[in-house]
């Protein structure tokens, strides 16, 4: 455990040194140093005073507390990705039935962080802009906004394990404020929660739980759609040119070479996990419900396309992205559940080693792609 609470904490050293480099970086779009949205979204609000997001009054703040340097940006975003490692274990912790934390929840959450797409240059040369991964370093308010969701996961799974006999108001003001600040921060996480969330709860109405209830869980997400209001005047006001279209694969495609098949290698190990345990799929409503999750961000992120001086930027990936790292966190739970299984018992051998090297392999490309972020590589890297 000492090592893993080591790495952890070498890890945030890394990481400050990476977010520190990206924020000085020149705003220069023929810059492919230390690529990184940041210094654009510093700027858009040290010097435009745009308010885009909830980051941009911590950013403002912090700049200024900064005497004009970038350094305290970086230390919170260090903060925060470390953090999402902590509230990572911590919801594998529950998840499991664990009461500390141990090599598996600890290893586990510090890998879930560090895991890329299964890369196959045949089916994209690019490690990351080919594929899809819920671990991005290049976005900083997708790494506040992961953090929030993940407390908001948390604090659900705490609340609906006992919604349907009774839901205290402090409960409600609990989760409609986490996924009020997540949604501040970046609307992403709502778009693909609250779908599922509706179908799920309209799914339990006609099982019986009573509509009172339904309606309880179901309400927290109202006063985030406020949030998600405001913000779509900032994007996509009139006078900013902005606005979607319908328009399939056309995200996907941009930069794979063997679009459907990256799709698949983006999510390998959910999908060699759910293979061998797809009897489970409807008995676990955890596992049923991240799969919701995962279909409504790849139908958003396969369908939906920005118009304007945004269309290239895959924007209504981000979702899709944080439901990839999701059903990434609670296939893990059902990967070490395969050595609990007393039935057909050479199957479930046999599935949690294949389950671990394609994991393994995916772990590898990751700390491959982040050890040559911290060489100043941009992330349109190659092989």
């Amino acid at each position: 455990m000492a090592l893993l609470w080591a790495v952890t904490a070498v890890y945030g050293v890394l990481c400050l040194y990476l977010f520190y480099m990206q924020s000085i970086q020149p705003l220069d779009y023929n810059n492919r140093y230390f690529q990184s949205d940041l210094p654009y979204h510093i700027s858009m609000i040290v010097d435009d005073g745009w308010y885009y997001s909830f980051t941009a009054y911590a950013y403002q703040f912090l700049y200024w507390a900064g005497g004009g340097d970038t350094l305290l940006i970086a230390f919170l975003l260090a903060a925060v990705t470390v953090g999402s490692i902590l509230l990572s274990e911590r919801l594998l912790r529950r998840l499991l039935g664990r009461e500390r934390a141990d090599v598996v929840t600890l290893g586990g959450a510090l890998a879930l962080n560090l895991v890329m797409a299964f890369f196959i240059p045949y089916a994209g040369q690019y490690r990351y802009v080919s594929y899809q991964s819920g671990n991005l370093w290049h976005n900083s308010t997708y790494q506040c906004m992961k953090l929030a969701a993940l407390a908001a996961m948390l604090y659900y799974e705490k609340v609906e394990a006992a919604y349907r006999e009774k839901m205290s108001l402090r409960q409600w003001l609990g989760l409609a404020a986490l996924l009020f600040v997540c949604t501040g921060i970046k609307p992403s996480f709502l778009t693909v929660f609250a779908p599922a969330l509706a179908v799920k709860l309209l799914v339990e109405l006609f099982r019986g739980t009573r509509f009172r209830q339904v309606f309880c869980l179901g309400s927290t997400v109202l006063p985030a759609c406020g949030v998600v209001l405001w913000q779509q005047m900032v994007l996509f006001g009139g006078d900013t040119g902005n606005g979607m279209t319908f328009d399939p694969w056309y995200t996907f495609s941009l930069h794979a070479n063997r679009t459907k098949l990256a799709v698949l290698c983006s999510v390998a190990f959910p999908l060699v996990v759910l293979c061998f345990c797809v009897r489970d799929l409807w008995r676990d409503k955890r596992f049923l419900f991240v799969w919701g999750i995962t279909a409504v961000g790849f139908l958003e992120a396969l369908c939906l396309v920005e118009t304007g001086n945004r269309s290239r930027d895959g924007n209504f990936l981000w979702g899709y992205c944080f439901a990839i790292f999701l059903v990434f966190l609670y296939s893990f739970v059902k990967w070490v559940g395969f050595l609990k299984k007393r039935e057909h018992i050479w199957l479930y051998r046999a599935a949690f080693g294949i389950s671990a090297g394609v994991l393994g392999y995916q772990v590898f490309c990751g700390i491959c792609f982040f050890a040559r972020l911290l060489q100043g590589e941009t992330y349109f890297m190659a092989g």
